[in-house]
């Protein structure tokens, strides 16, 4: 009887089943897609590298614009030295506000400036990419050189400077392609030129492999 009781308990007592911890999927838009420069979304890489410049910009530009103010503030006030202690006390402090002021002026204005030109070459590099159907060193070279090209005129710099110009974006392009290239091949992916040559020189060797395995002895 005593069986028949606890079977009959079981079978009225359901058996409590522990429910499964829910997985959370990740959306396919927050994972950025395997041949991205620098494994970087564009929408996050342009951002990140403006704000970047602009903190750049602003440490050069403050050091610059200090420094200048520095200068003009004695250049200015050279026929009128002050004789006295209190009078050098207030001649410093009043140079210190000028070099303080001039200072962050030229770091702000100097931040923007650096920051609008690195998001033109970003956005002028992406746009190469897609054109080209290709993210190599090639689309960097392109940008580079265009956005120096565009500074150039911005600024009307005569021919010998814009050309200097044009050099320096030339080589800064070239390097940071190669870079950007290295990088990607570290990480996995593709790069048109890399695996050209890996196809011509490995390639090369499989197939003479392939063909001695098969040539009867």
């Amino acid at each position: 009887m005593s069986a028949e009781k606890e079977a009959a308990f079981n079978a009225a007592v359901p058996t409590p089943t522990i429910p499964e911890e829910p997985t959370i999927a990740t959306p396919e838009s927050t994972r950025p897609p395997p041949n991205d420069r620098l494994s970087i979304p564009f929408n996050w890489r342009l951002p990140l590298t403006t704000v970047l410049a602009s903190f750049a910009g602003f440490g050069l530009g403050l050091t610059h614009g200090g420094q200048l103010s520095g200068l003009r503030f004695r250049a200015e006030n050279a026929h009128r030295l002050p004789t006295s202690q209190v009078g050098w006390y207030l001649y410093h402090k009043s140079k210190n506000y000028h070099i303080m002021l001039g200072g962050i002026k030229e770091g702000f204005r100097m931040g923007a400036r650096l920051s609008f030109w690195t998001a033109i070459f970003f956005v002028f590099e992406e746009a190469v990419d897609r054109f080209r159907g290709a993210r190599d060193f090639m689309s960097t070279v392109i940008a580079a050189m265009g956005t120096a090209g565009g500074f150039s005129a911005w600024n009307r710099f005569p021919v010998q400077t814009a050309a200097r110009t044009a050099t320096m974006g030339l080589k800064f392009g070239l390097v940071f392609g190669l870079m950007q290239d290295a990088l990607s091949v570290a990480r996995g992916r593709r790069v048109g030129y890399v695996e050209f040559v890996r196809r011509q020189l490995f390639g090369a060797r499989e197939e003479s492999k392939n063909k001695v395995l098969a040539s009867p002895i």
